[in-house]
């Protein structure tokens, strides 16, 4: 798990699960298939799906993920190449999910501010360093500092979600 680089796609606060993957498209049971429909009812935000680019980020301020538990918000970023979620907070499910699937979301102290006066913005590189939880804004300079993702979230990961880990940790009786 190294430093990562892409460009910062910004959302604001309380950004809800019907809005990252919306609720009409929930019968669609193929993960591969479901970035198509990311962020479709988002306003300005109604072409993610088509102009994401693996290794781009999702930079969000707190609350993200609120509403309704579904994976299929993890998974349409997931399989868009989106490495990791970047949120001041996100709701417990959401961060519930994403854990148990092996998909990181790394918390950053002061995110909704730095959103709210234009100190991270749409289109800016980004480098990431997940395990110190360091991140620099590369277009401006500005550096955030984050939550490292822990050792269990990381072996979670390596295991390909929580399934597989406890799978692979069981112990027989």
């Amino acid at each position: 798990m190294s430093s990562k680089k892409g460009r910062a796609w910004v959302f604001d606060d309380n950004v809800d699960t019907d809005l990252i993957y919306h609720n009409k498209y929930l019968a669609e049971s193929d993960p591969k298939n479901m970035p198509q429909y990311a962020f479709e009812y988002y306003p300005g935000k109604e072409n993610f799906a088509k102009e994401v680019k693996p290794g781009d980020f999702v930079v969000a301020g707190k609350n993200f993920g609120c509403g309704s538990s579904r994976e299929h918000a993890i998974y349409c970023l997931e399989y868009a190449g989106v490495p990791c979620v970047l949120a001041e907070t996100c709701s417990r499910i959401y961060y519930r999910n994403a854990v148990n699937n092996g998909y990181p979301v790394l918390f950053v102290k002061g995110l909704s501010d730095a959103i709210h006066k234009g100190e991270i913005k749409d289109g800016d590189m980004l480098s990431v360093d997940m395990e110190n939880g360091l991140i620099r804004d590369e277009t401006n300079g500005k550096e955030f500092r984050g939550d490292a993702v822990s050792d269990l979230e990381k072996e979670i990961m390596k295991a390909g979600g929580l399934f597989n880990y406890v799978k692979a940790h069981r112990t027989e009786k």
